[in-house]
């Protein structure tokens, strides 16, 4: 009580775990099919609003998906003021389209192979009911556009179709005959009437023009604009300035057509909605990055490009780090960040210099002293970096652990999630097969309270930021996700070397690892010798895909790179090689 008057509310705690259940999947295999190398997922992106889903894959294609479960009813202005539109099923999407986005291509000056796979997809704000995209392979950036074309046909002539002979068709508009300007033909004279079809006796009394009806639509992708020749390495990021959440909700739900009293009604909040779009980025601009380069475009400038960040040194000899992901502010077209393969994050200010030499802040964690060794740079090396929907936190995922960072703190991140602690034993095997290069992908979800990221055997991993949670559920990316999860995430993780259990099976030996089996191991061992009893051995052998702290085993030939969390929704697709695989809480 506060002066007997007032109740004072005690602190909410962390929210609870979240339940996730399958929703949906797209390509599943079957039992014992083989995935081809160019269905294989590559690229996986929500639009702002969430009704569309994209992937890209290594064969160069883009696939489009629409969200059904909001077709049938619209945002009411009530849940528009709010900003909010709650939803009382999960989201389901369909297939929508696909279209060959790049083609493989050769460098003839540089004798080099240009893959066609997709790098990278994001979406661009829509216009006129249709989506526009970003999509980029290793050195070629294309702006999509992607609308519905409607069919056009001819119908109600006075002339009976029935009648007609030889290719004569009045039932399509799409006939390959050549026309002058004026409607007449090239190789008939103007008043020439035609035997294509047979007329009454006596002739027609009256002469009812065609009339044009569209009776279906076709989706078409065209592509709009082209950006190439800017990237002398590798294209490993794009990021583009989009309208923010709100604003898009907005634009896409206003009625221009309404009644005055309505105008009236929301005059403030119309204000208010159009100062923020003042105030937020600016639809028009995008970054491109390779290894060494950042470039600054214009999505309607596709022959000009302006290089904003360059880190190559004048010898390349003194080269110690490069750039391995950029992104923009979600609200603030003047910031953006990037981050590096020593794991350092850099934000500059496109206010303060042309050319960003220098970074407005600096994000980096201090190494603890004495545990620098051969893999040390390799394991911090950052591959992917996002912003929060508000712009307040940075996520940032390398090869063990996914780390929050709040801008306005740069001693150090403000959350640490261990994903990989456990493979510490076996960098030198992780190496050898180079799984220790893979680049995993992270994401936040919309209201900022969780993080998630892949790992291997097509598990994927959801963390809870919020103060005081210690949500750390392990998911797999299947029909049945909750199959191999962390009954005990809070516990620390057990070492990888542990005492193993040796069992005789006729002339073969079983290894018992904790509660689970190894695959059996045929070893030489004469009839009659007795071997049993516990011996020390490392569950990660290089013949076996190896085992995590909770005895599940890993497939380190299968992983979870690529994932995407719904930007309102607390649901996630994620790419296990040619199969999205869509869950919800």
């Amino acid at each position: 009580m506060n002066g007997g008057d007032e109740v004072v509310a005690a602190p909410a705690g962390p929210p609870q775990p979240l339940d996730w259940k399958f929703s949906q999947v797209f390509g599943e295999r079957t039992a014992g099919e083989e995935v081809q190398e160019v269905d294989i997922i590559s690229a996986i992106e929500f639009d702002k609003i969430g009704d569309h889903l994209a992937t890209g894959d290594r064969g160069g294609r883009v696939v489009l998906f629409e969200r059904t479960d909001t077709k049938d009813h619209g945002v009411p202005r009530r849940d528009l003021e709010r900003m909010e539109y709650p939803i009382g099923r999960h989201p389901e999407f369909r297939y929508k389209t696909e279209f060959q986005s790049h083609e493989p291509e050769f460098d003839y000056l540089k004798s080099l192979e240009i893959e066609e796979k997709i790098n990278k997809i994001r979406w661009c704000q829509t216009a006129n009911g249709a989506l526009f995209l970003l999509s980029t392979n290793d050195k070629t950036i294309k702006f999509w556009k992607v609308q519905e074309k409607k069919v056009k046909k001819i119908s109600d002539m006075n002339l009976d179709p029935s009648k007609a002979v030889g290719n004569g068709s009045i039932a399509s508009s799409s006939s390959p005959k050549h026309c002058l300007a004026n409607g007449g033909s090239p190789d008939r004279s103007y008043n020439y009437l035609g035997n294509d079809f047979s007329f009454p006796p006596g002739g027609l009394p009256s002469l009812r023009l065609p009339v044009v009806t569209s009776q279906e639509t076709n989706l078409v992708a065209r592509c709009r604009r082209v950006y190439a020749h800017a990237h002398d390495y590798h294209i490993n990021s794009v990021s583009n300035n989009r309208l923010p959440l709100q604003a898009q909700q907005y634009l896409k739900t206003k009625n221009p057509m309404a009644d005055c009293l309505s105008c009236l009604r929301l005059i403030c909040q119309d204000i208010l909605i159009l100062f923020l779009i003042l105030l937020s980025s600016d639809g028009e601009t995008f970054i491109s990055a390779d290894d060494l380069r950042i470039n600054l475009w214009n999505l309607e400038i596709s022959n000009q490009s302006f290089n904003i960040v360059d880190v190559k040194p004048a010898n390349m000899e003194d080269l110690t780090e490069v750039i391995t992901s950029a992104e923009f502010h979600p609200t603030h077209c003047n910031t953006l960040a990037y981050s590096s393969s020593k794991g350092s994050i850099r934000v500059i200010d496109l206010r303060q210099s042309a050319l960003c030499d220098s970074h407005a802040k600096l994000f980096e964690e201090p190494e603890a002293p004495g545990s620098r060794s051969f893999f040390t740079e390799i394991i911090a090396s950052i591959s992917d970096i996002k912003f929060a929907r508000d712009g307040r936190y940075i996520l940032s995922r390398d090869y063990m652990t996914l780390k929050l960072w709040d801008i306005n703190m740069d001693s150090g991140p403000v959350a640490t999630f261990q994903v990989h602690e456990y493979l510490r034993p076996k960098l030198c095997d992780l190496y050898e097969n180079d799984s220790i290069f893979d680049k995993f992908e992270c994401c936040l979800s919309g209201d900022g309270l969780r993080v998630a990221t892949g790992s291997y055997s097509n598990l994927f991993r959801v963390f809870g930021c919020a103060p005081g949670s210690t949500e750390a559920t392990t998911l797999e990316a299947s029909k049945n996700p909750m199959r191999r999860q962390v009954q005990t995430p809070s516990r620390p993780s057990r070492s990888l070397s542990s005492i193993t259990r040796v069992v005789r099976r006729g002339s073969e030996l079983v290894f018992i690892c904790f509660d689970f089996i190894l695959p059996t191991m045929s070893l030489a061992v004469s009839p009659g010798e007795q071997v049993e009893g516990e011996i020390e051995m490392n569950c990660f052998g290089a013949e076996n895909p190896g085992v995590d702290a909770n005895g599940n085993a890993f497939d380190f030939t299968t992983k979870l790179l690529h994932l995407a969390w719904h930007p309102t929704e607390n649901s996630i697709a994620c790419a296990a090689a040619n199969s999205l695989y869509m869950y919800y809480a």
